[in-house]
């Protein structure tokens, strides 16, 4: 295969994840949708949340105080305050980013990334589609399941 071949290849593939990555519903569709313009967006999310939520980026591992959160509460979007875990599903993955083993039912949506070459399942939020991270098959029991969450894309609700 030729140089040009494998990038065109490759374009392929990033069109076939922007078109074919309409987000799924994990469980019942509970949640209206809240749309925005980007403008909007930008006017309500900090810069750090705004490239994370809006823009699927990535925050550095280890830099989030959520990761130390141990109380009682919500973990919910930092962009629209839809509940998406509870803290009795929060572990500490040993990542450096805050852990979860399930979530709120209807409350998250999927679809497939291919950012880095290989599939991997990024989730978002199912009001407001903001990005949270990405699901991985090495989590606790009883899932099996590591929702892998960008902490600036979260906000704590104490109980």
């Amino acid at each position: 295969m030729t140089r040009r071949n494998f990038v065109a290849a490759l374009g392929g593939l990033f069109a076939l994840q922007r078109t074919a990555g309409t987000l799924a519903a994990n469980g019942p569709a509970k949640v209206d949708k809240l749309v925005l313009s980007e403008d909007e967006w930008r006017k309500r999310l900090t810069l750090e949340q705004f490239a994370v939520l809006r823009q699927e980026a990535t925050e550095r591992a280890g830099s989030s105080p959520l990761n130390a959160e141990k109380r009682k509460g919500q973990f919910a979007c930092a962009g629209c305050a839809l509940p998406l875990f509870l803290s009795e599903t929060k572990y500490d993955s040993g990542t450096g980013w805050p852990s979860f083993y399930t979530y709120i039912a209807g409350h998250l949506e999927t679809r497939t990334d291919f950012r880095l070459i290989y599939p991997r399942t990024e989730y978002h939020c199912a009001r407001c589609g903001g990005h949270q991270g990405h699901v991985f098959d090495d989590g606790p029991k009883p899932t099996g399941k590591r929702y892998c969450n960008n902490g600036v894309a979260l906000k704590f609700i104490p109980a």
